[in-house]
């Protein structure tokens, strides 16, 4: 099946299963704006809750933040926003649509490696065991031809980002034939820049308003607040803060579902270290994070790093994780190096010294900042995308599809289902009482409509790691049958052991410990 059919299933099958909903559906939606529904809201604090303790649990040096969506406008300007947080658009003149001008040369840039790629699959295919991809990379003359291709396109897209040249970013896009997904045509405007911050006003009256901004990030209010943090928390360098909370950007080319939104959630973490070891610590973190995505299971393939082609105003070195989604290769994760940027900006437009005393070098100076920083929206739709399966079973002899979602049992946003055979001869009451006595633990679904069969598949879509099915043997033994949802496996347990099965699979303390 086509990527493209696949995330469509995968967009319908979030709405179907309460994961999430287009904002303000009744009034035709709002574009590039979500609501996350009763199953989508579990899974997302599942994955704070996993990121969060993995930072400020696991590491004795860093601690939490919740500052304010307000701020004063002066920190934008400080912080470069207000002059630098721009996108390059180009505009199709027979469409009249919009795009991200380097977006579109980097999907470019994606059909060569394909192409490439799909060389490789086809002689791995031939020639089985034997195959050595390397050779065939270095020898192969089609792939030779698009590698070539890839680093000419790449030298010279990288050069006019970092020029900042618009005119020649616009060149590129003429020279590849790029053409309007939309029309088909290449009848572009000129590129330009476009500024990502919502501004609204403050202010009891309309004479008295001053404009602020909705923060596009949730990094400044850990920078204007780190001497806060540091002194009452007696931190000492190296040390971090980390913090969850909403941005926005007004983002022009705003698609592919939850991937790019214009209200969204961060999770951010800001390290603060001794001038000349950030780099250092930034190699650190960039592993860090890595094992951090890997310890999920789906797949240590379904990762990369990828350099920027352009660094930030404010930073030295900077790298994303990318996770493989049904559309490719995309950004999940940011670390950057930001140097003393931000608090050297923040102490110059305050008039405030913002320096850290280091008592073991004797001297005061401004702390350069690593940053780990990710979207929890995407990092939803990362974890979505990697466990829907359908998968071909039997059933009653005869083939069947499952659709099934594979969450991680510490993250699936309800752990089980307890199901009465019937509804009748005092099995519903068993089935509550069992719901009753797991439920101060785990987030537990009571299900006794259709059939048992049904009642699973139900299970499946949703991603219910475990489904307990109360009969008649039950009132007998106190037994119930276990059912798992990944290999359908089932297996008898008594019912005073279900705490302990399920805490054993559901804690975060497993995956943890592969960190």
């Amino acid at each position: 099946m086509a990527q493209e059919d696949i995330f469509k299933k995968l967009i319908a099958h979030c709405k179907e299963y309460g994961y999430v909903f287009q904002s303000s559906e009744i009034y035709d939606g709002l574009s590039a704006v979500y609501d996350y529904g009763q199953n989508g809201v579990e899974l997302k604090n599942n994955i704070k809750k996993y990121w969060w303790d993995s930072m400020v649990l696991l590491h004795e040096n860093i601690v939490g933040l919740d500052s304010a969506i307000f701020m004063h406008p002066t920190i934008w300007k400080a912080s470069g926003h207000v002059d630098a947080f721009n996108d390059p658009l180009i505009d199709n003149k027979d469409s009249k649509k919009r795009y991200r001008a380097d977006i579109l040369i980097e999907e470019q840039l994606a059909k060569f490696e394909e192409k490439m790629n799909k060389e490789v699959a086809k002689a791995a295919k031939r020639f089985g065991d034997a195959f050595d991809e390397k050779q065939f990379r270095k020898t192969n003359p089609r792939v030779l031809a698009n590698q070539k291709k890839y680093d000419e396109l790449h030298t010279r897209f990288a050069k006019a980002l970092n020029d900042n040249n618009l005119e020649e970013l616009k060149q590129i896009i003429i020279d590849q034939g790029i053409v309007c997904p939309v029309s088909g045509s290449r009848n572009w405007t000129d590129v330009r820049q476009f500024n990502l911050m919502f501004s609204t006003e403050m202010g009891s009256t309309a004479e008295g308003a001053s404009t602020i901004f909705l923060r596009p990030e949730t990094a400044q209010g850990i920078f204007v607040n780190y001497l806060n943090v540091q002194k009452t928390g007696r931190m000492k360098i190296p040390f971090g803060i980390a913090q969850i909370g909403k941005a926005f950007r007004n983002e022009i080319v705003a698609r592919q579902f939850i991937f790019r939104m214009r209200e969204f959630e961060q999770m951010e973490m800001q390290f603060f270290v001794r001038p000349g070891t950030e780099l250092n610590w930034f190699e650190k973190w960039k592993n860090i994070r890595m094992e951090w995505h890997r310890a999920l299971g789906f797949g240590d393939d379904k990762y990369r790093f990828h350099e920027h082609e352009k660094l930030a105003h404010y930073a030295n070195a900077a790298v994303d994780v990318e996770f493989k989604f049904p559309f490719g290769f995309k950004e999940v994760e940011g670390i950057h190096s930001r140097t003393d940027f931000d608090l050297s900006q923040h102490q110059q437009h305050s008039g405030k010294k913002i320096q850290y005393f280091d008592p073991e070098l004797n001297k005061s100076y401004v702390p350069y900042v690593v940053e780990t920083s990710i979207g929890v929206d995407r990092m939803f739709l990362q974890v979505i995308s990697a466990s829907y399966c359908e998968e071909e079973i039997e059933n009653n002899g005869k083939k069947d599809t499952r659709v099934v979602l594979k969450i991680p049992p510490f993250l699936a946003p309800v752990k089980l289902a307890v199901m009465p055979l019937v509804k009748k001869d005092g099995l519903p009451e068993i089935a509550r009482k069992i719901i009753d006595s797991l439920k101060f633990d785990f987030n537990c679904r009571y299900d006794e409509k259709d059939s048992i069969g049904k009642r699973y598949r139900r299970q499946d879509a949703i991603g219910t790691p475990f489904c307990v099915t109360v009969d008649h043997q039950t009132t007998e033994d106190n037994t119930v049958t276990v059912r798992y949802r990944d290999t359908m496996k089932q297996e008898r347990v008594a019912t005073d052991k279900l705490g302990e099965i399920i805490s054993r699979q559901v804690s975060f303390k497993g995956v943890f410990e592969k960190l």
